[in-house]
């Protein structure tokens, strides 16, 4: 699996997808249960920020969860401990089969997405499913209104295109979906809104998780000449403004569910 990501694997990059993940557990999560006793697989699990959340709702379920970085599987073993099967892999040379696949913020990374689908599909039971969740940049949108803000966000989008993948895949799941071979795909947004009256939300993901994400570029963005350095903290501090009194701050993810048809093609 050739993969770029793009915010690195520093500690603050860890702790933001934890606050990402804790913040956003119910909006992303909610209607994802398994069955006791079922085989679930989590590709790209990181450092088990999503993994936490997992086991916490379906307790019962066999997980077995895997990423290409052994140190992020170390954070994630200290942290959720060893009643997960934790496994250091590249997405192409997994093997097994499964009855739940669980994929979340890892075809943004990824060059060929949808072969990444098509491989999965292959360790899915007739019958199994698949959950993808993928944000969209290009869903961000924010008071008061800022060039300079929106001129910082399209620095990561172009980072991230750059190396390779698409931080706007998340209006491409049906497709993407539907053209690996999976059938029932169902797509729905998952929006966050935050302004003063939700503080939780405008701390947890507007200044944790989204602007943590946009700052943590900032190096790479002014060396590639994609910006100043004067006009990239203008950018950003004109994103915080929108964490403030009257400031508001809308993104959405999409979450995507289909399924491998019993009887069907591999």
């Amino acid at each position: 699996m050739d993969t770029s990501y793009v915010h690195g694997y520093a500690e603050p990059e860890a702790r933001r997808l934890g606050d990402q993940a804790d913040t956003l557990a119910e909006l992303l999560h909610a209607g994802t249960a398994y069955p006791a006793g079922s085989r679930v697989l989590e590709v790209g699990c990181g450092v088990g920020a999503q993994t936490v959340h997992l086991v916490a709702r379906s307790p019962g379920a066999h997980l077995t969860a895997v990423d290409v970085s052994e140190a992020s599987l170390a954070q994630a073993r200290a942290r959720i401990g060893e009643n997960v099967d934790w496994r250091r892999a590249d997405l192409f040379d997994l093997d097994g089969t499964y009855d739940h696949v669980f994929v979340c913020f890892v075809l943004e990374h990824l060059p060929e997405p949808g072969k990444a689908l098509a491989h999965l599909k292959t360790l899915l039971r007739p019958g199994g499913t698949i959950t993808v969740l993928e944000g969209d940049h290009g869903s961000a949108f924010f008071h008061p209104r800022s060039a300079s803000a929106q001129a910082a966000i399209d620095c990561l989008i172009r980072l991230q295109a750059d190396a390779g993948g698409d931080s706007l895949i998340g209006r491409r799941l049906y497709p993407l979906l539907t053209g690996a071979g999976f059938d029932g795909v169902r797509v729905e947004p998952r929006t966050v809104y935050a302004d003063a009256s939700r503080p939780d939300l405008v701390a947890g993901f507007t200044r944790d998780t989204f602007i943590a994400m946009v700052e943590g570029v900032r190096e790479n963005a002014v060396a590639r000449g994609l910006t100043t350095v004067a006009d990239w903290d203008r950018g950003v501090a004109d994103l915080y403004r929108t964490t403030r009194e009257y400031g508001t701050f809308h993104y959405a993810f999409y979450k995507a569910t289909a399924h491998r048809t019993p009887g069907g093609a591999s």
